[in-house]
């Protein structure tokens, strides 16, 4: 059995997310929050509250199963590209530099490992 879940228009761009997202996938829940709780990236923060999201969401999906948390691992965890806001900051002698903000869609999949 397995479950998602997603948080989008997150405000930080998706290569900052892509590193963190990297050290979890495949791992098991525990282990992947551990990891996550004691990261010193910012994108961790978002990570951990959407891996506990996926996990609450299994759990909720059929209450008549009890699931161990030992037993569910991360069978997915990818991030994609959100819209990108266009920003202009003044530059020397009357130009513009383009500022793009950047922002990203994350996605994590638990599922159990029997």
């Amino acid at each position: 059995m397995e479950a998602k879940a997603t948080h989008k228009y997150i405000g930080s761009s998706p290569r900052k997310m892509r590193l963190v997202i990297d050290l979890i996938r495949g791992k098991s829940v525990d282990q992947a929050i551990e990891i996550l709780h004691f990261s010193p990236k910012h994108a961790s923060v978002d990570a951990e509250k959407v891996l506990r999201s996926a996990v609450s969401n299994l759990m909720n999906k059929d209450e008549n199963v009890s699931h161990d948390i030992s037993e569910l691992y991360v069978k997915e965890a990818y991030v994609n590209q959100g819209p990108t806001l266009k920003r202009i900051m003044p530059a020397p002698m009357g130009r513009a530099y383009r500022i793009r903000k950047r922002s990203n869609h994350l996605t994590i999949v638990v599922a159990t490992k029997k």
